[in-house]
């Protein structure tokens, strides 16, 4: 690890789309960003990438640009309005309720576990229909429109790529994307389809990020290392897929895992959650970068920090100089 340097990726959203706030950023030490294109597609984005190459100068910077694709992951679909689910209370999925992709309804079994937006909410079916299912409220919050859609322990398999994933793959390189995230990774022809179709639009020089967020892909994570360009610890939907306490154990063991095969990973999801709304992270999130690092992390990311919080700025302040921090501990260990 001697002299080794790490990537640090904001996540692009309303927080920090302006040039100035991304300049600031830049300076702060962002290497990299990542749009998420779960709710939009790429040409929608014209302005903010316009603003973020704009920042990059200003900054003499070159950055990295990583794109993260609907891929395989389930949502539910566009509400009316915000839907507010109270412990104990019910709740209808499918037909006459909340709108759910026509391949989970099979899946909709008495007992069936259903998290939803990242398993902040949590409810399970007490009733099946052909087109719906009723289901008791288990643990409350606030749904909105487009938030993901877990179901632990049953066998749903949507595709790899959705029509939108091509259509923003074809234009990748045309908009200076130099990597792809690919969402729940479940083996290697998941990463064969998305190389293929990197292939076919001309852009197989980008790099494939593969996402680790369910207990699928960490057991076949052999079968597609050598096949992607980067693996992605991403424990916000990866800590839906295993009782929580489990998760830093599969952290810890795949981060052995890719540093043994030499392979390059990233962790994400949370590292400084707490500001979203707080000026100064805790004491568990910078340790937790700093932990991050000194298990041999290639790159390190803030999501929502920077996409939707109120301090995006500081958020990369804590993130960039907690990584430098412990890269001179790796290197005086070294010593």
């Amino acid at each position: 690890m001697k002299n080794k340097k790490i990537d640090i990726y904001g996540t692009l959203g309303p927080a920090c789309c302006d040039s100035d706030t991304l300049c600031q950023m830049f300076k702060m030490g962002m290497t990299g960003i990542r749009l998420n294109l779960s709710h939009v597609d790429l040409c929608d984005c014209t302005e903010w990438l316009g603003n973020l190459k704009k920042a990059a100068e200003k900054a003499q910077v070159n950055y990295k640009l990583l794109i993260d694709l609907k891929g395989p992951e389930l949502r539910i679909g566009v509400l009316s309005e915000n839907i507010t689910l109270s412990e104990g209370g019910s709740a209808v999925l499918g037909k006459g309720g909340i709108p759910v992709p026509e391949i989970v309804l099979p899946a909709l079994k008495k007992g069936q576990d259903v998290m939803l937006d990242d398993g902040t909410i949590l409810i399970r079916v007490t009733k099946s229909f052909a087109d719906y299912a009723e289901c008791t409220v288990i643990r409350g919050g606030v749904l909105k429109s487009r938030k993901s859609i877990a179901l632990p322990g049953a066998d749903v398999y949507p595709p790899t790529l959705t029509e939108s994933d091509i259509k923003n793959i074809s234009g990748a390189k045309k908009c200076g994307v130099t990597g792809v995230m690919l969402p729940f990774v479940r083996g290697r022809d998941d990463i064969m389809i998305l190389r293929k179709a990197l292939d076919d639009a001309g852009a197989d020089d980008i790099e494939i990020f593969a996402k680790l967020e369910n207990m699928q892909g960490v057991e076949k994570l052999d079968e597609f290392m050598e096949a992607s360009d980067q693996i992605v610890i991403a424990r916000g939907d990866l800590g839906n897929a295993m009782p929580l306490w489990e998760l830093p154990y599969v952290q810890k063991k795949v981060s052995e895992k890719c540093l043994k095969a030499n392979k390059t990973f990233m962790v994400v999801t949370q590292m400084l959650h707490s500001m979203h709304n707080s000026a100064v992270p805790t004491r568990a999130e910078v340790s937790d970068i700093f932990n991050a690092v000194a298990d041999g992390a290639d790159s390190l990311m803030l999501t929502g920090e920077t996409a939707a919080g109120k301090y995006p700025v500081e958020a990369m302040k804590y993130m960039c100089n907690t990584a430098k921090e412990a890269l001179k501990y790796l290197a005086e260990r070294e010593n």
